[in-house]
């Protein structure tokens, strides 16, 4: 992981976002984000919390305002230099996106091999990640072998196999059970505290609770609302800002 020099990790200036002619998804978000924090993007379903969180990764580009991701213009930056600034946001996905052919291992592995790390020398640290969220057994299992929460821990440990300096998770206790949900959630808390900013997408509000330093940032029809003025005031470990609604 890396720190950026500039303090925030990433900053949205009045972004708004729309598909084809229909009107906006989203509108008006200004907020920035700090290292080393644990976020919370709530709101109902059709709120535009996963079109925000393309955002976030890069999966698409605004449709007006300013987005700034580790000191870089991420929209007018050339696309040839976009794929290591992905590099550095872990993704898990609300579907796991497995690769059912692939062992959990090799799943894991694969953004090391992207990147052009050999076998040997990966072996280790996706045996250490496979340890770490409690399925080094399950390391030659097929997906399709695997019950939701094991996916969805193995999806994780791919997210977080090259040290990315943001995770971002989209539903990811939407498919398991309560008490997985908390050991999910205790494994995001466990990389924070590592220094990896976290933000998770989530409608079930009984989530909000568990992580105390949390900060809450909720989307009611594409706009961002801070109710209770949390995000207004520096957490104990970052500062943040949230802005322009």
């Amino acid at each position: 992981m890396t720190e950026n020099s500039a303090g925030e990790i990433i900053e949205f200036d009045n972004v708004g976002l729309r598909y084809g002619t229909d009107r906006e998804v989203l509108s008006d978000l200004s907020f920035t984000l700090y290292p080393g924090s644990f976020y919370f993007l709530t709101g109902a379903s059709g709120a535009g919390k996963t079109s925000l969180l393309k955002l976030l990764y890069l999966a698409m580009r605004p449709s007006r305002g300013m987005i700034r991701m580790f000191g870089s213009d991420a929209i007018t930056l050339p696309r040839e230099k976009l794929p290591a600034l992905r590099r550095r946001i872990g993704v898990v996905f609300q579907d796991f996106r497995l690769v059912s052919h692939l062992s959990a291992f090799d799943n894991v592995a694969l953004p090391l091999r992207v990147a052009g790390v050999s076998r040997k020398e990966l072996e280790k640290p996706v045996t250490d990640m496979l340890e770490w969220v409690g399925l080094a057994d399950r390391m030659d299992a097929r997906p399709a072998t695997l019950s939701g929460g094991e996916q969805q821990r193995v999806a994780i440990a791919r997210a977080v196999i090259a040290r990315p300096d943001m995770l971002v998770a989209d539903e990811p206790t939407g498919n398991v059970d309560p008490d997985m949900a908390v050991k999910l959630l205790r494994l995001f808390e466990s990389l924070n505290r590592l220094g990896t900013t976290v933000l998770v997408a989530t409608h079930d509000v009984h989530l909000l609770r568990k992580v105390p330093d949390s900060l809450i940032m909720r989307l009611d029809k594409g706009r961002l609302s801070d109710p209770t003025g949390a995000l207004r005031y520096p957490p104990r470990r970052a500062a943040v800002s949230v802005g322009g609604i």
